[in-house]
């Protein structure tokens, strides 16, 4: 499949890219700064928790690609090492919203993150076995 045959340095750029973005969208939250992202998000059904999915979850299968898809064993599970790299990173931004006066966090939030997480890494499994084919 050709889409594995991009230059592994671009996988990382856009990975890098992509966690730059969302770092923006956390300071900007943060700071409780006003985006076009926060009002076309508003303006969403569910465009918040849809949003959080899609963030996330597209940013686990770039990190998976640039990372080759390392996987990791934990006990004795298996994981991809970029979908646990951005769990981690979830886990610690959702929950850092508890002591920023400007953020409410929110539980559906996070599992709208996980969720993104999981998805997109059965896609990654999907795409290498795809590509080991």
């Amino acid at each position: 499949m050709t889409v594995f045959r991009a230059p592994k340095r671009l996988y990382s750029i856009s990975a890098l890219c992509f966690f730059s973005f969302i770092l923006w969208v956390i300071y900007q939250a943060n700071t409780g700064k006003e985006s076009v992202f926060f009002q076309l998000v508003a303006s969403i059904p569910y465009g918040d928790k849809l949003g959080h999915f899609c963030l996330f979850g597209v940013l686990t299968l770039l990190s998976n690609l640039a990372l080759n898809f390392t996987l990791i064993t934990c006990l004795t599970v298996k994981f991809y090492l970029g979908s646990l790299l951005v769990f981690i990173f979830v886990t610690l931004e959702e929950f850092s919203q508890f002591f920023i006066a400007s953020r409410t966090a929110d539980f559906s939030d996070f599992f709208a993150d996980i969720f993104g997480i999981i998805v997109f890494s059965y896609i990654t499994f999907y795409l290498q076995q795809k590509a080991s084919r």
